[in-house]
Protein backbone atom coordinates (compact mmCIF):
# COMPACT_ATOMS: atom_id res chain seq x y z
CA UNK A 1 0.00 0.00 0.00
CA UNK A 2 2.83 2.41 0.85
CA UNK A 3 4.49 1.73 -2.52
CA UNK A 4 1.28 2.52 -4.40
CA UNK A 5 0.91 5.80 -2.50
CA UNK A 6 4.54 6.65 -3.24
CA UNK A 7 4.09 5.96 -6.96
CA UNK A 8 0.93 8.08 -7.01
CA UNK A 9 2.81 10.92 -5.32
CA UNK A 10 5.61 10.71 -7.89
CA UNK A 11 3.08 10.86 -10.74
CA UNK A 12 1.29 13.79 -9.13
CA UNK A 13 4.52 15.72 -8.68
CA UNK A 14 5.59 14.90 -12.25
CA UNK A 15 2.40 16.30 -13.70
CA UNK A 16 2.41 19.42 -11.55
CA UNK A 17 6.10 20.38 -11.62
CA UNK A 18 7.01 21.47 -15.17
CA UNK A 19 10.77 21.29 -14.54
CA UNK A 20 10.60 17.68 -13.37
CA UNK A 21 9.70 16.10 -16.70
CA UNK A 22 10.44 16.39 -20.37
CA UNK A 23 8.05 18.06 -22.78
CA UNK A 24 6.95 15.06 -24.86
CA UNK A 25 3.46 14.09 -23.66
CA UNK A 26 2.61 10.56 -22.54
CA UNK A 27 -0.86 9.16 -21.91
CA UNK A 28 -1.77 9.18 -18.23
CA UNK A 29 -2.59 5.46 -18.43
CA UNK A 30 0.78 4.40 -19.92
CA UNK A 31 2.15 1.42 -18.03
CA UNK A 32 5.77 0.24 -18.19
CA UNK A 33 6.93 -2.98 -16.55
CA UNK A 34 9.63 -5.63 -16.43
CA UNK A 35 8.04 -8.87 -17.60
CA UNK A 36 10.98 -11.06 -16.64
CA UNK A 37 12.65 -11.62 -14.22
CA UNK A 38 10.20 -11.13 -11.39
CA UNK A 39 10.83 -9.06 -8.28
CA UNK A 40 12.76 -11.11 -5.71
CA UNK A 41 13.74 -13.81 -8.19
CA UNK A 42 17.11 -15.58 -8.14
CA UNK A 43 18.71 -15.91 -11.59
CA UNK A 44 21.92 -17.25 -13.07
CA UNK A 45 23.98 -14.95 -15.33
CA UNK A 46 23.63 -14.41 -18.19
CA UNK A 47 19.84 -14.01 -18.12
CA UNK A 48 17.15 -12.53 -20.34
CA UNK A 49 15.20 -9.41 -19.33
CA UNK A 50 12.07 -8.50 -21.26
CA UNK A 51 10.21 -5.22 -21.18
CA UNK A 52 6.47 -4.58 -21.29
CA UNK A 53 4.59 -1.43 -22.26
CA UNK A 54 0.84 -0.77 -22.40
CA UNK A 55 -1.06 2.16 -23.92
CA UNK A 56 2.00 3.46 -25.80
CA UNK A 57 4.13 2.19 -28.65
CA UNK A 58 7.84 1.58 -29.04
CA UNK A 59 9.79 3.57 -31.64
CA UNK A 60 13.55 3.88 -32.21
CA UNK A 61 15.49 6.95 -31.13
CA UNK A 62 15.22 9.93 -33.48
CA UNK A 63 11.74 8.78 -34.59
CA UNK A 64 9.25 11.39 -33.40
CA UNK A 65 5.76 9.88 -33.32
CA UNK A 66 2.96 10.60 -30.80
CA UNK A 67 2.62 8.24 -27.83
CA UNK A 68 5.85 6.36 -28.50
CA UNK A 69 9.24 6.05 -26.87
CA UNK A 70 12.07 3.61 -26.34
CA UNK A 71 13.30 1.70 -23.32
CA UNK A 72 16.13 2.55 -20.94
CA UNK A 73 17.11 -0.04 -18.34
CA UNK A 74 18.45 1.31 -15.08
CA UNK A 75 20.70 -1.11 -13.21
CA UNK A 76 21.64 -0.53 -9.56
CA UNK A 77 20.84 3.19 -9.73
CA UNK A 78 18.14 5.71 -8.92
CA UNK A 79 16.10 7.63 -11.47
CA UNK A 80 18.02 10.33 -13.35
CA UNK A 81 16.75 13.93 -13.72
CA UNK A 82 13.45 13.84 -15.58
CA UNK A 83 14.05 17.03 -17.59
CA UNK A 84 17.35 15.93 -19.17
CA UNK A 85 18.48 13.22 -21.58
CA UNK A 86 18.90 9.89 -19.81
CA UNK A 87 22.62 9.14 -19.27
CA UNK A 88 24.24 6.33 -21.23
CA UNK A 89 26.61 4.26 -19.11
CA UNK A 90 26.84 0.86 -17.42
CA UNK A 91 23.93 1.77 -15.11
CA UNK A 92 21.71 3.33 -17.81
CA UNK A 93 21.36 1.03 -20.83
CA UNK A 94 19.72 2.51 -23.95
CA UNK A 95 17.56 0.50 -26.33
CA UNK A 96 17.30 3.12 -29.05
CA UNK A 97 16.69 0.54 -31.76
CA UNK A 98 13.28 -0.20 -30.25
CA UNK A 99 14.40 -3.42 -28.54
CA UNK A 100 12.02 -4.97 -26.01
CA UNK A 101 14.40 -7.46 -24.43
CA UNK A 102 18.06 -7.96 -23.65
CA UNK A 103 20.47 -10.41 -22.05
CA UNK A 104 22.35 -9.22 -18.98
CA UNK A 105 25.51 -10.66 -17.48
CA UNK A 106 25.73 -9.29 -13.93
CA UNK A 107 28.08 -10.34 -11.13
CA UNK A 108 26.72 -12.43 -8.26
CA UNK A 109 24.77 -10.53 -5.64
CA UNK A 110 21.71 -8.34 -5.20
CA UNK A 111 20.81 -5.99 -8.07
CA UNK A 112 18.00 -3.58 -8.88
CA UNK A 113 16.39 -3.14 -12.30
CA UNK A 114 13.99 -0.41 -13.42
CA UNK A 115 12.73 0.81 -16.79
CA UNK A 116 12.33 4.41 -17.88
CA UNK A 117 10.80 5.28 -21.23
CA UNK A 118 12.52 8.02 -23.22
CA UNK A 119 11.29 10.07 -26.15
CA UNK A 120 13.04 10.32 -29.52
CA UNK A 121 15.82 12.37 -27.86
CA UNK A 122 16.18 10.09 -24.76
CA UNK A 123 14.31 12.54 -22.47
CA UNK A 124 11.59 11.12 -20.17
CA UNK A 125 8.01 11.92 -21.11
CA UNK A 126 5.56 14.15 -19.28
CA UNK A 127 4.40 12.51 -17.11
CA UNK A 128 7.40 10.15 -16.88
CA UNK A 129 6.68 6.53 -17.79
CA UNK A 130 8.53 4.50 -15.16
CA UNK A 131 8.35 0.85 -14.14
CA UNK A 132 8.42 -0.46 -10.62
CA UNK A 133 12.00 -1.00 -9.39
CA UNK A 134 12.61 -4.70 -8.84
CA UNK A 135 15.34 -6.49 -6.92
CA UNK A 136 16.91 -9.72 -8.16
CA UNK A 137 19.62 -11.98 -6.81
CA UNK A 138 22.24 -13.24 -9.25
CA UNK A 139 23.93 -16.53 -8.38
Amino acid sequence: MFKAARIAAVILVATMAPGWAGTTPAPSDAYLYIGWPNDGQTVKSPFKVWFGLRNMGVAPKDVEHPNTGHHHLLIDTDLPPMDEAIPSDRNHLHFGGGETETVLDLPPGRHTLQLLLGDDKHVPHKPPVISKKITIIVK
